[in-house]
């Protein structure tokens, strides 16, 4: 094995273990994140506003706020 080859197989671990890929990030949504995207889409959620953190970073268990 070549000193290419280790660096090349030790970048491809460092990669995969830093979530690094060439898949476009809606791909790798969980469910709750991919409904909460097309919420934002089909009612024109601005980023930034108060629905919009509403809408992210509601916590439904901790706090009882609802993010819909």
């Amino acid at each position: 094995m070549t000193l290419d080859d280790m660096f090349s197989e030790e970048l491809d671990q460092i990669v995969r273990l830093a979530g690094i890929s060439k898949q476009s990030p809606s791909d790798n949504l969980t469910d709750t994140a991919a409904e909460k995207v097309e919420y934002q889409k089909k009612h024109k959620v601005q980023p930034g506003t108060e629905e919009w953190f509403r809408l992210w970073f509601a916590r439904p268990y901790l706090t009882g706020e609802r993010p819909y």
